[in-house]
Order: C-alpha cells, then structure tokens, then sequence
C-alpha cells in the first residue's frame, strides 16, 4: 500500500504540518512571537495606510517577509542545534548569518515602510 499523498489529502497534510510549524516557532521563539505581534498590528495599518494596491502590496509583503526570514532562521537555528551543542565556528557562522537575513528582512521592511508613508 502506497503512503503517497495526493490531491486534496497532500494539501491538507501540507497546511497541518504548516500549522505546527508556526506553533512551535510561536511557543518556543521569542523573536518570531514579537514579530507575530507586529505583523498583526502592520498588515491591517499597511492595507489602511497604502493609497493603492501596489503600495498595500509592499507594506503588507515585507512584513510577511519578515516572517518568511524568522521562520527559516528558526530553522536553521534547530537543525545546528540538533547537530550539537558544542561550539563550532561552522556552527556559530550558520546562526550568525541567518541572524543577519533577519536583521536585514526588518532593515528592508523599516526601509519600505518609510518610502511609501514619506512619498
């Protein structure tokens, strides 16, 4: 008997194991469960503030990137973990350069925000 997903079920068991992504990243990161909050305040402000669909668009995307780049930050942060807690420049050199996507997404996103709310 084939355990492949298809259709409908692949998508459903796809979304379910996203779901538990995103509560583990939210129950066990600090830094994702701040950005949560201020995605949940900056996407409604940006869909308000944005004068049109374009300008919506970038408020609203970069702050999801945010998110986007937390998420695989965690990620990489868990696998490096998982490897061992020992130290190792490798290992440091991983965390430190997905610590700089992150800190480079909210740069991007500070960045986009002023653009579009001073032009």
């Amino acid at each position: 008997m084939s355990t492949e997903y298809r259709g409908w079920r692949r998508i459903a068991r796809a979304a379910r194991f996203s779901w538990q992504g995103f509560r583990a990243a939210y129950h066990k990161e600090e830094a994702f469960r701040q950005e949560t909050w201020l995605a949940l305040i900056a996407i409604p402000l940006g869909l308000w503030l944005g004068n049109d669909g374009v300008e919506r668009a970038l408020l609203v995307s970069v702050i999801l990137l945010v998110l986007i780049v937390e998420l695989l930050n965690t990620g990489i942060e868990n696998v490096v973990d998982r490897i061992g807690k020992e130290p190792h420049k490798l290992s440091g050199r991983a965390k430190d350069v997905g610590s700089a996507a992150v800190f480079l997404a909210l740069v991007l996103a500070a960045a986009v925000w002023l653009l579009v709310l001073i032009g």
